[in-house]
């Protein structure tokens, strides 16, 4: 077995693109970087990357192509779009997407993919947010062919503690829509939970630690309650408006097959309010405001 590491690209650097690929880095990849905004990748080519002008230039040199993009559009348009990667991939070459992205887009654009160039596609949506990301903490969801994810396993090790292979292209997806189902819905209820105590006289700053261990805990209320309790909003760790597209697409999926998602639904709605009055990039622990607002 060869001791050279495969050449990587990436494109997104991103609040969870810039620590990922930090750690393929230091991990002595060879990596190459694209960004819509190119000024976010300097701090990639100051560690020893290599920056492109478009997509397509991504395909050069690497076998293997990650994005880590905002939603299924911005996908599309890197991809397929004018300089897009489908421009020069080839087959041998791997595309690994950690966005969250709608499943049967995605199964839609792998199979496009794979049809015009012979690339093939694994969708790898993760969790852990940004903390994981740096620590290469993330749980990563994968679709794809069950080759193709082993090709990458070596590298998503120095991003992960845990690679799944939930499936075919898509169930990654599928999976992901399922994680942030439960993330936002907690997220919404802790809102109200610091909100109550608060109300009721009692010390919400102490809530996560009273409460861990037992079957109410989580991360994220580990992470949310003590930040909405102090009123620490920034810096910006992930956003509302992700997971207000997360809660769209877990509503559209359930549509689509048919299943009964009702508190989803209301939290869809619920986060939508939210994003309505200002709040779409800011941090989701911005929820407890709407909460206090409506029981002044």
């Amino acid at each position: 077995m060869s001791g050279v590491l495969p050449a990587l690209a990436f494109a997104g650097i991103g609040l969870m693109g810039l620590p990922m690929t930090r750690r393929l880095l230091s991990a002595g990849y060879p990596l190459t970087v694209w960004n819509r905004s190119p000024d976010k990748c300097q701090p990639l080519i100051e560690q020893g990357a290599s920056a492109v002008s478009q997509p397509a230039h991504l395909c050069a040199k690497a076998e293997i192509v990650m994005l880590c993009l905002a939603n299924t559009d911005v996908v599309r348009e890197v991809v397929f779009g004018p300089g897009g990667v489908v421009e020069t991939a080839k087959p041998g070459q791997l595309l690994v997407d950690f966005s969250s992205l709608d499943p049967a887009q995605t199964r839609e654009m792998a199979a496009e993919l794979e049809r015009r160039t012979g690339m093939r596609w694994v969708d790898a949506p993760v969790s852990g947010g940004t903390a994981g990301a740096e620590a290469g903490s993330l749980a990563i969801m994968a679709g794809g062919a069950a080759t193709d994810i082993e090709r990458v396993r070596p590298v998503l090790a120095h991003l992960g503690q845990r690679l799944t292979r939930m499936g075919d292209v898509g169930a990654g997806q599928v999976t992901k829509v399922c994680n942030q189902m439960i993330v936002a819905c907690n997220a919404l209820v802790i809102a109200e939970v610091v909100a109550l105590a608060e109300k009721s006289g009692v010390d919400a700053t102490l809530i996560a630690p009273a409460l861990a261990g037992g079957f109410a805990d989580s991360k994220p209320l580990q992470i949310l309650a003590p930040q909405m309790a102090m009123n620490e909003f920034e810096p910006v760790k992930w956003h509302v408006r992700t997971l207000l597209k997360d809660l769209d697409t877990a509503v559209r999926v359930a549509q689509q097959t048919g299943s009964a998602t009702p508190v989803t639904g209301l939290a869809a709605q619920l986060m939508r309010l939210h994003g309505s009055q200002g709040n779409l990039e800011k941090d989701p622990a911005t929820l407890v405001q709407q909460y206090r607002e409506e029981t002044e």
